[in-house]
């Protein structure tokens, strides 16, 4: 796989079966997204601890879905090879299977991300 080429869901599969490590960081912003992208990184994950470093939260409870939405878009502006993970923040996805959908489908189709993460036990 070449710096040129998106990596997609299936090349972590590759990855696996070869036994190759993957380097993975976390942005929450453009510029972030940018360097890590161009820094070669197989993977840039846009996590709810956004709430606790960016938001200045003490937690990452208050992180809502628009805040994730709105930290996804900015780093997939800034990213042309890495593969893009959103969390899907507290209390998003435990209400009802479609709920969760929906709100991972709004990650993906607003925020742009190409894998969601469930955050949170």
């Amino acid at each position: 796989m070449t710096q040129d080429e998106k990596i997609r869901v299936t090349a972590f599969l590759k990855f696996k079966q070869e036994a190759r490590k993957i380097a993975v960081v976390t942005a929450y912003d453009m510029v972030s997204a940018r360097l890590a992208d161009e820094a070669g990184v197989d993977c840039i994950l846009v996590g709810d601890s956004l709430g606790n470093a960016v938001l200045g939260h003490s937690s990452t409870i208050p992180v809502r879905l628009e805040d994730m939405i709105h930290h996804t878009a900015a780093v997939c502006r800034g990213v042309q090879h890495a593969h893009v993970v959103a969390d899907l923040p507290f209390m998003t996805y435990k209400i009802t299977p479609e709920e969760a959908l929906r709100n991972a489908a709004r990650l993906v189709q607003e925020g742009g991300a190409e894998s969601v993460k469930l955050e949170g036990g």
